[in-house]
């Protein structure tokens, strides 16, 4: 094998076939160990680790970890009982001729050897990682999650391109609206006092190519977002953009689900043929959330009616929820009293609770109920003597939200979920029966990970105003706002302006175990249509073609009918990756506070920058 000057092996691909064959290998210390006048080096490149053995004492002295050399040496079998399981290379080792330093390294902030990754991260906080992130890609979890990343990537382009798509790539400076509060703004230096954003979506330029009569388009895109951070999000994130003409909802699910069970191959994890699907309406009152994790059920029970005529005055509400904690009867008091701390961390103002033991129904609630409804309520919530339920009362969404965070922290409490490894779950047999086998039922790898996808549908098409999130593309100034975006489809075309309050889209979601990974929308393609859509939220006809013209006048000019989805890549590959923040597959992420450590980023900028941009130009027209 013959690469070049540098190696002519990879030395985590040497193996017995080799033994006898003198071989150049190229990397960095990973470690060092002395063993009387003689040095074993572990050298690591991206294909793995060999160990070299250094019998010179006076060239070995000075190597340490992170030197970067050039090897010469023959590979030799290990001798017996020296060999190394957990390496590829564990049967052999090279015997060093020379050895060069390359490149030396300064004393390291924190250890990225191979072998000593579990201590970095129980001790290094993050913003040093950040700091040096170059650094810590070089260790083996990070790595191997941009390889991931990589491959990732490649099979997503092979399929799509095999499925008849065309990869474009859409503009990255673009026009803002009144409303894009949330947009990254680039000073226009040839325009003084004017702007570019950066787009939040490739949404209107992927509708734009539909009317060019592409049909299928795809691109791994780069979005922007000025809002606050999460470990779930960042300023700047990638999605896989899909949008195809001609097509319906049912095709955009079987593409999708076609595509996942390729990309899930990678891990060796089969997924089923079809992927379940809830409505909107279903997963709100079932599970109190539109994202729900379905790994276990465990639903949530409505007891409004039942507590239709209670004396209790904290029942005296909207809406009376509750979720079980399978065996939590037994719970000793300081742990409900921690339970309240955590539900006033949420913003709540406490979480209700009552016990049902062999001597009755116990906890604070109890003596505030009157006997019938004490004596019916083990069979109203479905609960079993040994169980504790928590209840939540108030207004629909605010209870309904509490019960979806209560429901998941008592499986992640009981051990059915392990959210540090992203679904293994460490209950036994018992618990995982009694807390409710998934409705769907889940896939099983072979690590022990469990995954639940499902398809959740019908969204609303409108919400009030007044609970608009920062999701929203434009908000408008009328009563109504878009729950997906503004472009797109009602279901009924009729009367959807009519009854907004109970107007449905063509628009879905696609969760996996509790996250929403991807979502998209059948488009409005009628430019008719997407008027009467603008003016229900308040965006009158100048308006709209102020901000919009140019898609409003496209669809004037044969817009077949289209749609789409956006997958959320770095959320998926978090979660094939078994880690809980994006930042760990992202090469070079900001803080949560969105600042970049690295690089010292976002910084200020000199005079000089501020008048040759223009930033600080005013218009004529901001003066009157």
């Amino acid at each position: 094998m013959s690469l070049n000057e540098y190696r002519t092996h990879y030395a985590g691909k040497l193996g017995l076939d080799d033994v006898s064959a003198e071989v150049v290998l190229s990397g960095w210390v990973d470690r060092r160990r002395d063993h009387g006048g003689v040095a074993f080096i572990d050298l690591r490149d991206k294909s793995g680790i060999a160990q070299v053995v250094v019998n010179d004492e006076e060239v070995a002295r000075p190597l340490r970890s992170e030197f970067v050399l050039k090897i010469t040496g023959i590979v030799s079998k290990r001798p017996s009982g020296q060999e190394n399981n957990r390496l590829a290379t564990g049967q052999i080792e090279v015997i060093a001729k020379t050895v060069e330093v390359l490149s030396t390294s300064d004393a390291l902030p924190f250890q990225v050897s191979t072998a000593l990754e579990e201590a970095t991260d129980d001790k290094v906080g993050e913003d040093v990682r950040l700091k040096y992130r170059y650094l810590d890609l070089r260790r083996p979890s990070l790595n191997n999650a941009l390889r991931l990343r990589s491959r990732l990537n490649q099979v997503a382009r092979n399929f799509l391109d095999k499925q008849g798509f065309f990869e474009i790539e859409t503009p990255t400076l673009i026009r803002s609206t009144p409303e894009g509060a949330r947009d990254f703004l680039v000073p226009a230096r040839l325009n003084p006092g004017s702007w570019y954003a950066l787009p939040q979506s490739p949404q209107l330029f992927k509708q734009l190519l539909m009317v060019s009569g592409f049909e299928k388009y795809f691109q791994i895109a780069r979005c922007y977002r000025d809002e606050d951070f999460r470990s779930d999000r960042q300023p700047e994130f990638t999605q896989l953009d899909i949008e195809l003409s001609f097509i319906t909802t049912e095709d955009i699910y079987r593409l999708t689900e076609e595509l996942l069970r390729e990309l899930f191959r990678l891990i060796d994890i089969k997924l089923p043929d079809t992927f379940p699907r809830l409505s909107y309406a279903d997963a709100m009152s079932k599970y109190g959330s539109d994202k729900p994790d379905l790994r276990f059920g465990n639903e949530i029970v409505d007891l409004t009616q039942y507590f239709k005529s209670t004396p209790f005055r904290v029942f005296q509400a909207p809406f009376v929820g509750a979720i079980r904690y399978p065996g939590g009867a037994s719970l000793p008091r300081r742990q409900f009293d921690a339970w309240q701390e955590w539900a006033k961390s949420r913003g709540a103002r406490g979480l209700a609770y009552v016990q049902f033991t062999e001597d009755g129904l116990t906890g604070p609630v109890a003596k505030n109920l009157s006997e019938q409804e004490r004596d019916g309520l083990l069979e109203a919530s479905g609960a079993k003597i040994g169980d504790a339920i928590f209840f939540a009362a108030g207004s629909l969404e605010q209870s309904r939200n509490l019960l979806a965070m209560v429901r998941v922290e008592i499986a992640r409490r009981l051990g059915v979920i392990d959210t540090e490894l992203t679904g293994v779950p460490k209950a036994d047999a018992k618990i995982l029966d009694e807390i409710g086998k998934p409705p769907f039922g889940v896939t099983r790898g072979s690590d022990g990970r469990v995954w639940s996808l499902l398809w959740v549908v019908d969204f609303p098409l409108f919400k009030s105003t007044t609970k608009s999130d920062d999701d929203d593309i434009s908000v408008g100034s009328g009563d109504w706002t878009a729950v997906h975006h503004a472009f797109t489809l009602p279901s009924d075309l009729e009367n959807f302006d009519k009854e907004p309050e109970v107007a449905l889209s063509d628009s879905y979601d696609i969760v996996l175990n509790g996250n929403e990974i991807g979502g998209g929308s059948i488009r409005i393609h009628q430019a008719d249509i997407q008027q009467r859509v603008f003016d229900l939220m308040g965006i009158k006809e100048d308006e709209a073609n102020e901000k919009f013209g140019f898609l409003i006048e496209a669809l004037k000019f044969g817009a077949p009918p289209h749609g789409g989805i956006a997958l959320g890549w770095d959320r998926i590959i978090a979660l094939m990756s078994g880690t809980l923040s994006i930042r760990d597959v992202i090469a070079f992420p900001k803080t949560g506070g969105g600042v970049d450590l690295m690089q010292n980023a976002p910084a200020i900028i000199t005079h000089e920058q501020r008048a040759e941009t223009g930033v600080d130009a005013v218009l004529e027209h901001e003066d009157a």
